[in-house]
């Protein structure tokens, strides 16, 4: 099963809560308390997008955190590499090189890459703004811009390789 970790899964809970209020300075303890999460997670969480320039850290009596630029202009992609603790790929070979074995040899390494090619992009096409709008998804398809984007980046991808 493909999924991200918990940490980033909150990690973009932390974020989404911030690009609701994006000129606010928020407390590591306030996140925590209106997300239901432990402090010392959001902490965690908050310095690490700290570390990555998604959040900036604001000193003194009203300190906390605010994000470092517009909801527009932070991608998922960038929330998942700030908090993911290896690089992107959706198998070992498609994020490291010369890590296994067979690789040389391998059949479907170049097909694995493509894949993960396909969603980098999807996950650098959808902002943390995209993550605040409604989800109304019904069943004959998407309705809203991320998961459009998310759309696109595949079918580019397939006709790129037909």
């Amino acid at each position: 099963m493909l999924r991200v970790s918990r940490l980033t899964d909150y990690g973009t809970l932390v974020m989404s809560q911030m690009a609701g209020d994006p000129g606010q300075v928020f407390s590591a303890s306030e996140l925590a308390g209106r997300l239901g999460l432990g402090a010392a997670t959001v902490s965690k969480i908050l310095k690490s997008l700290a570390r990555h320039e998604l959040v900036v850290s604001v000193r003194g009596q009203r300190g906390g955190y605010s994000l470092s630029r517009p909801p527009q202009r932070i991608t998922l992609a960038e929330i998942v590499d700030a908090l993911e603790e290896q690089p992107f790929g959706l198998t070992e070979c498609s994020a490291h090189a010369g890590l296994c074995g067979i690789e040389g040899g391998c059949r479907v390494q170049a097909n694995w890459q493509r894949v993960s090619a396909v969603v980098r992009r999807a996950l650098e096409s959808v902002s943390l703004a995209d993550m605040l709008e409604p989800v109304s998804v019904p069943m004959r398809g998407p309705q809203r811009s991320g998961a459009v984007a998310l759309k696109r980046a595949a079918e580019a991808e397939a006709s790129r390789t037909r």
